[in-house]
């Protein structure tokens, strides 16, 4: 397993946890029409009618929960991949072909999020969590730097786009190129960074850029084993 340099894999899961949106996490519990739930109010309810309680989402089968196991015991990353993979109620139905493609839409997911955390950084809307980032976001430069930074983030989800086309085309090799790219993209961000302002790269952006990395690794992983069974 390839060494972090300051996170385990398991760190990275509970970062993942963060940076995923909840409506990609909260999936699980499959879709509703209603934002509250049956039976948390009192029994003599006030409302008109009272809603249908939902159905529980379909638990993973055994052989299912199996094919993620063991895909993922192909993968660099394993915590991560089972989590990225688990967070998909599709994956329960999934054959390999669609655990890639659910790998490499996790990845889209963690790139759309680092070019709206750029995009809002450099506008100087994002929440700061330290006392560093608002003189750092004030300075022309940073802001320039971040607007590429977010542009780099949208041409990795495009990247990742193109791949779930090359996965369902079964063009394989072509799926790897894109997922490859979208892992190079955020890495121009960081190297402007180091070059032009060193020591401001956002923790944010340091931290979407290693999930990406990590979970296009994933995706590369899966998609080789795609290809190998057609080899």
């Amino acid at each position: 397993m390839a060494p972090m340099s300051t996170m385990t894999n398991k760190a990275l899961v509970l970062l993942l946890l963060a940076l995923l949106p909840l409506g990609t996490l909260g999936s699980r519990s499959g879709p509703s029409a209603h934002h509250g739930h049956a039976g948390h109010g009192p029994k003599h309810s006030s409302s008109p009618s009272s809603p249908t309680p939902a159905s529980p989402a379909p638990a993973a089968s055994p052989t299912a929960a199996a094919l993620v196991r063991s895909t993922c015991n192909s993968t660099t990353y394993y915590d991560l991949c089972v989590f990225a993979l688990g967070a998909d109620p599709s994956s329960t139905t999934a054959d390999v072909r669609g655990l890639s493609s659910i790998a490499v839409s996790a990845a889209a997911i963690n790139a759309s999020g680092g070019a709206a955390t750029a995009a809002a950084l450099a506008n100087g809307t994002a929440a700061a969590s330290n006392a560093q980032a608002a003189p750092a976001t004030a300075d022309a430069t940073v802001q320039a730097l971040l607007r590429t930074c977010a542009a780099k983030y949208g041409q990795a989800r495009d990247a990742l786009s193109a791949a779930r086309e090359s996965i369902a085309a079964q063009d394989y090799d072509f799926a790897n190129v894109h997922v490859s790219a979208a892992a190079e993209y955020p890495q121009v961000c960081k190297a402007l960074f180091r070059r032009q302002r060193p020591g401001q790269y956002p923790a944010e952006l340091a931290a979407r850029e290693e999930a990406l990395r990590q979970l296009c690794s994933v995706a590369n992983d899966i998609i080789a084993l795609l290809s190998n069974s057609i080899s």
